[in-house]
């Protein structure tokens, strides 16, 4: 079986609860993986699960580490995670930048897809930071410079641009409708595709993009895999698991 890391989709947050006079505080941890790890059981992928706090420490910093895998997604974790390793952030000490080590890995043959979210491309104010990394010249698409949410809370539904296309390959009917993505420009190279975009009104943005780089292939995904841009019409659709499964099926070269 080859195997898929899949990198962030985990969170934390704080709170603080007032009761009159007195108040306390609470840690609630949120997993965004778990549909999509469903959806991959009984596949032919093996696919392991790094939370995002786990990341910064534990992504490999070899390429030796990386070629363990032949599928790499990340979803929802910025840059700095991977730039800044505790023996850096703590120590002051040199370790690999793994953000231009996962472009290499990527341009020598491996698969990588990107995943939107608050902190994929260039995220919420500006801070998940793939602008003019290493990792953007490797996905066919550019992150802006600046915030790129889109929230549409109204909902639209995705257009289909490339019916051909193998990553919808099985996928027939109506599809159901999203809540935002992350605005990207699409790149010009003759091997990008436009697969699925939003519709005219949301000015066709670019919402499923594939390409190439070097030996490698690669895909941006600008929506969620889970809740909120991704509403529970979308996470119940029969067509949820057909499509991921066939994201991660073309970068790994099998479709």
């Amino acid at each position: 079986m080859k195997k898929v890391l899949l990198v962030g989709e985990t969170w934390m947050s704080s709170s603080t609860h007032f009761k009159g006079f007195d108040q306390f505080g609470s840690v609630t941890f949120h997993a965004g993986n778990k549909r999509f790890m469903a959806g991959m059981e009984g596949s032919n992928y093996d696919v392991t699960h790094m939370p995002a706090h786990e990341a910064a420490s534990e992504f490999p910093t070899t390429m030796e580490g990386l070629d363990k895998y032949d599928v790499i997604i990340v979803s929802d974790l910025g840059a700095n995670t991977l730039l800044l390793h505790p023996d850096v952030w703590l120590k002051g000490e040199r370790v690999a930048n793994r953000v231009n080590l996962l472009a290499e890995w990527t341009r020598k043959g491996g698969g990588l897809i990107m995943i939107g979210g608050y902190f994929s491309f260039q995220g919420i104010d500006g801070k998940a930071r793939w602008h003019k990394t290493a990792v953007e010249a490797a996905l066919p698409v550019t992150c802006l410079s600046c915030d790129d949410r889109m929230e549409i809370p109204e909902g639209c539904t995705p257009v289909v641009n490339d019916a051909d296309h193998p990553v919808l390959s099985g996928i027939t009917g109506e599809w159901p409708y999203l809540l935002g993505v992350n605005e990207v420009v699409l790149k010009e190279d003759a091997d990008v595709k436009l697969v699925l975009s939003l519709p005219d009104d949301q000015r066709s943005l670019p919402l499923l993009a594939t390409g190439s780089y070097g030996e490698g292939r690669t895909l941006a995904w600008t929506s969620d895999m889970s809740e909120h841009w991704l509403p529970p019409a979308f996470l119940a659709w029969d067509g949820y698991d057909k499509l991921f499964g066939n994201m991660v099926a073309w970068v790994a070269g099998d479709i």
